[in-house]
């Protein structure tokens, strides 16, 4: 058994002429939903670049915070290398640590070694199924001058994501197989309106 904690997840994206179908069957299928904006700020290693040219792929680090809660908490998270297709063929599996800060996340980064890469906001609806965040959201670009965010435009692409809420050790207990089935469900369930993948991202 792996060390590690994992992240099991799926993919789609539509149209917004796709919404309001898409939106009902998932909030059928879902014990609760919720409309949500979070901030999410990409950072990198200082020695980034340098590890780059050595061929190895520097960790990078991401804070997360729901804006459209006034008192979260910032929420560090961290991912490496999607498993091997070979091993997981049907859904995303990768290694995600994850930690809340209270107070100043972003000093908190800098002083770990991380430099600010690039920030998007997202606006959409989350829901629960069981171990499951189903997150159905546009990205809004940032206003270069007031660094708050554009809404969207009407046709701007909806993406979705289906994923474990936390990070999961696969132990006999709680096996990567049972996570890895449940998005599968929903998979299945979304089948004809969305299509739900695997990415290595």
């Amino acid at each position: 058994m792996s060390a590690h904690s994992y992240e099991v997840a799926l993919f789609g994206e539509f149209f917004s002429q796709d919404l309001k179908p898409i939106l009902n069957r998932i909030t059928l299928h879902s014990e609760s939903s919720q409309p949500f904006q979070s901030r999410e700020i990409l950072f990198e290693p200082l020695d980034a670049q340098l590890q780059r040219d050595t061929r190895t792929e520097p960790i990078l680090l991401r804070a997360k915070r729901e804006i459209s809660e006034p008192n979260s908490a910032w929420e560090l998270f961290s991912y490496l290398k999607p498993e091997s297709v070979r091993v997981h063929p049907e859904a995303t599996v990768r290694p995600w640590a994850t930690c809340q800060v209270i107070g100043d996340a972003l000093s908190f980064a800098a002083a770990l070694g991380y430099v600010r890469r690039s920030q998007i906001y997202k606006r959409g609806y989350a829901f629960r199924r069981g171990a499951l965040l189903i997150l159905m959201f546009q990205q809004e670009q940032v206003d270069p001058k007031t660094q708050l965010p554009i809404p969207a435009h009407a046709d701007t692409l909806w993406e979705v994501e289906v994923k474990t809420a936390q990070p999961i050790r696969n132990t006999q207990e709680t096996p990567l197989s049972k996570s890895i089935e449940a998005v599968l469900e929903i998979q299945l369930l979304m089948k004809g309106l969305l299509d739900l993948r695997r990415q290595d991202v």
